[in-house]
């Protein structure tokens, strides 16, 4: 691709920089390679001098992930218009729902050429939870997005609830681009592993949201017949922000030594997919699992919920299982299911590997956002 980014200011604006490292960065640096001036604003804990590191050019943002106290919320929005005004980007990609909606906002008014990205509806968007808040963040939505820009979905179902609640006009062009990719040379396939017991990753945050309590009801249903001859391993930090967080007591509480084990944050993903037999995330919406689809780049099976966002990483009965939300008892059968044979876990694990390989590689992600930043179509 010819430099096609040369002395042009790009500002990537996301939540917080943690996610920026982990679903970004690839992005960010192939872009620079492209000779774009790239910008970062995010919440800052502490990582913005490893994004700085990288060549990239930091900027601290005051946003809190879930907060809706009005006063923070004013004091964001006024964060990221001081910001644009003086750094005066050609373009803005913002991803996350508060970035998207108070930037849209503020580029609206400066005439800035937006890129927006959904990387699923969230929190307060989850069916049943009908609120204030989310009615102003529609009207905010609709005033921002009354204009020319892109809009990247990460599954059909999101376009769609965008549609059906009247977000989209006709200067919005949607776009969709499954997931932040997964790099295929980094998350190499890998036979599975001669295990005793059998490992069961759930790969995740803490959080009600990501299904962790049916997974934890699984492992119980399971106990009396595999206890012994599988381990469940949760691997993800606790997230205080997140409203559906679950407290470091509560899962305390839940392991089991030797059947249920509580990692923390695991900086190495890489290694435990690879010591895992299947791997479970149960979560009630997605934009798109970045770790599903990384752990199917190893040649895992993956057993998810048929619902938004998750459903797109699995063909039933090929790579993996899908599962209704909330239900221990069907994803307890389903694990077992896959536990009983080798053979099945085998070929499925085979069939993540291709699907990861023609769906979700980080060469073609990082290539579509490109063209969009080219402004090719």
């Amino acid at each position: 691709m010819h430099n096609s980014g040369a002395n042009i200011k790009l500002l990537i604006c996301v939540n917080v920089d943690w996610f920026f490292l982990s679903h970004r960065l690839p992005l960010a640096l192939a872009a620079k390679e492209q000779g774009y001036e790239v910008h970062i604003a995010a919440a800052d804990t502490g990582k913005g001098k490893e994004i700085e590191d990288h060549g990239l050019i930091f900027h601290a943002l005051p946003i809190s992930r879930s907060g809706t106290s009005p006063l923070s919320e004013l004091k964001s929005l006024k964060a990221i218009y001081s910001l644009y005004k003086r750094l005066k980007p050609e373009i803005i990609h913002q991803v996350s729902m508060k970035p998207v909606i108070y930037g849209s906002i503020v580029t609206r008014l400066f005439g800035i050429r937006t890129i927006n990205a959904i990387s699923g509806m969230g929190y307060i968007f989850t069916k049943g939870r009908i609120s204030l808040v989310q009615a102003l963040m529609k009207q905010m939505m609709k005033w921002g997005w009354n204009q020319k820009m892109h809009l990247i979905f990460q599954n059909e179902d999101d376009l769609a609830q965008c549609r059906e609640l009247g977000l989209l006009n006709t200067k919005i062009k949607p776009v969709l681009i499954k997931g932040s990719g997964v790099d295929l040379n980094l998350f190499q396939f890998s036979d599975l592993p001669a295990n005793n017991p059998l490992k069961i990753v759930f790969p995740a945050r803490m959080l009600h949201d990501k299904g962790l309590v049916e997974f934890i009801e699984a492992a119980q249903i399971l106990a009396k017949k595999w206890s012994g001859k599988i381990l469940f391993q949760l691997a993800g930090m606790v997230d205080k922000e997140n409203p559906t967080n679950i407290q470091e007591e509560e899962l305390r509480a839940w392991e089991v030594p030797g059947y249920i084990e509580w990692l923390g944050f695991v900086s190495d993903m890489r290694s435990l997919y690879k010591t895992a037999e299947l791997v479970v995330l149960p979560s009630y919406r997605e934009g798109l699992p970045k770790s599903l689809i990384e752990a199917m780049a190893i040649g895992r099976p993956i057993i998810t919920t048929d619902t938004i966002g998750c459903r797109e990483v699995v063909q039933p009965n090929y790579n993996g299982l899908l599962v209704p939300i909330m239900d221990g008892k069907a994803l307890a059968n389903a694990i077992e299911q896959l536990l009983i044979s080798r053979e099945t876990r085998v070929e499925m694990g085979l069939a993540s590997r291709k699907m990861a390989e023609e769906e979700f590689s980080l060469e073609g992600v990082i290539l579509k956002h490109l063209e969009l930043y080219a402004g090719e179509e």
